[in-house]
């Protein structure tokens, strides 16, 4: 017989019927109630032993954390809290698990403790819930584009160029680094490396996927990326998924329009196939707050903060409207900010985002018009405004409790502009050829947008660390597993 899945067992009325049943045991009562997970849901399945006719041995082996196959006949559950519930035949030890070693017994355990296992927490409820929903989104975010006919392209991991130009890359090379190659000015040879340059690994496909744009008109990319900065705060990762889409002949407005209709696709799927995770979820995070000081705590519960992203409209305004209004804020005036607001051309922190967005206009923003000066090289550049300010046709989305969940442009597709602005950034124009045939052989307007995966799956499921949302942490001083 094969085995059936616990979460279809927990919806069957098929009583009487012989079901084989295989998970791990998470708690064992009376030495005669076993609860069974196998993954498949949150809900566990209480299996009925006949301890009087079963050998002390086996009864032994039942311990939290081991893998057990119960054979028995699905029946009706008396008792409350269950449903259903299967009648034990035949029991298999498939694998023991020592009750004096296993770290995760029946009680409930930190997230700290919890990031220093992250190879046993997908066993926790907690963790299941999270990774369920992250998998959905994720199924979402390819749905979504692929019924729009967008092309899915897969852009380098390993690059030679840096497409933030901030410089915050993780090194690849095949050198003996005790003892590397150099050059007569002392520097390293790279052209005895690998690939005969210097190369890294990818903070963006957004390059890249700007030269598929301009054949194919609409891509998106979705993988990994890297930044080598030295970060420990609850919303950065060495290593995070970023979704990407490039648009040819999308204006910034399209762009605009593209980015909040994902956003909002993804959410509705998330609330539509993931309901038992995002209650159990909202459940977790209303106890975790009663911690919290009144004034700290959210106004919205998870579901309900969902569900008011899906009913309005984001907010959209220019930076230097949002600078006008953090300038007068309260916060600001009474000194209350870190990060005082005084003049035009500030770069914004999380906690300007995070008051525009839950103090101010209480919706979600899309901030638009950026000063060029704190922006990349590649956005397309307004003109001047009348006091002479330059900007630059940036959008970055802000959402309650996260700050900037997206940020994207409408690329300069101009070749002397663009050329401008990169040897103003001294950004390596001979390196960049590659990029600028796109400006030289049939440029038009495009615009794209970069989504931080991670960072939305913070927001889903109202967790509050950012390393509780991907599977294998990356951060400074840690890269296990």
């Amino acid at each position: 017989m094969i085995h059936t899945r616990i979460k279809e067992l927990l919806n069957s009325t098929d009583f009487g019927k012989t079901v084989i049943v295989k998970g791990w045991i998470k708690t064992f009562r009376n030495n005669q109630f076993l609860a069974i997970n196998d993954g498949s849901c949150l809900g566990n399945i209480q299996v009925v032993i006949d301890y009087e006719n079963t050998d002390e041995r086996t009864l032994k082996r039942l311990t939290t954390g081991a893998a057990v196959s119960v054979e028995g006949v699905l029946i009706e559950s008396l008792g409350k809290g269950q449903r259903v519930e299967v009648k034990a035949s035949q029991i298999s030890i498939l694998g023991d698990s020592d009750p004096e070693k296993f770290p995760l017994q029946p009680k409930k355990h930190s997230l700290e403790f919890l990031r220093e296992i992250a190879h046993l927490r997908f066993r926790t409820n907690t963790f299941n819930a999270v990774f369920k929903v992250r998998n959905a989104l994720s199924f979402a975010v390819h749905r979504f584009f692929n019924e729009r006919g967008f092309v899915y392209i897969h852009t380098p991991i390993i690059t030679g160029s840096d497409a933030e130009g901030a410089g915050e890359m993780f090194k690849v090379t095949t050198l003996d680094l005790d003892n590397p190659p150099r050059n007569d000015d002392g520097s390293i040879n790279f052209k005895e490396d690998f690939f005969g340059k210097s190369t890294n690994l990818t903070v963006s496909g957004q390059l890249e996927g700007e030269l598929a744009a301009l054949a194919f008109g609409n891509i998106y990319t979705f993988g990994p990326t890297f930044r080598a900065e030295n970060s420990n705060t609850t919303r950065h990762l060495a290593e995070f998924w970023m979704i990407e889409p490039e648009m040819a002949f999308y204006e910034l407005k399209d762009n605009m329009d593209l980015a909040e209709e994902l956003l909002k696709h993804v959410i509705r799927y998330a609330l539509d196939t993931c309901s038992e995770e995002l209650d159990f979820l909202k459940n977790r995070l209303q106890e975790e707050e009663k911690s919290k000081p009144q004034t700290e705590r959210s106004e919205l519960d998870l579901l309900a903060k969902l569900n008011f992203c899906l009913d309005n409209d984001f907010e959209r305004l220019t930076y230097t409207e949002a600078i006008d209004i953090l300038r007068r804020s309260k916060p600001n005036q009474k000194k209350q900010f870190k990060y005082l607001i005084e003049e035009w051309g500030a770069d914004l922190q999380s906690e300007h985002e995070r008051y525009l967005v839950e103090k101010h206009f209480k919706k979600p923003v899309i901030l638009t018009d950026y000063p060029a000066d704190i922006k990349a090289f590649y956005m397309r550049m307004n003109e001047p405004d009348e006091q002479g300010r330059k900007t630059v046709r940036a959008m970055d989305i802000l959402f309650p409790g996260i700050g900037e969940i997206v940020g994207g442009s409408q690329r300069e597709e101009r070749y002397d502009l663009l050329v401008n602005r990169m040897k103003e950034m001294h950004i390596p124009i001979e390196d960049m050829n590659w990029f600028l045939d796109t400006r030289r052989f049939g440029s038009v307007p495009h615009s794209g947008f970069g989504l931080g995966f991670e960072r939305l799956v913070l927001f889903v499921t109202g967790m509050t660390n950012i390393r509780d949302v991907i599977p294998f942490p990356r951060t400074p001083n840690n890269a296990e597993f």
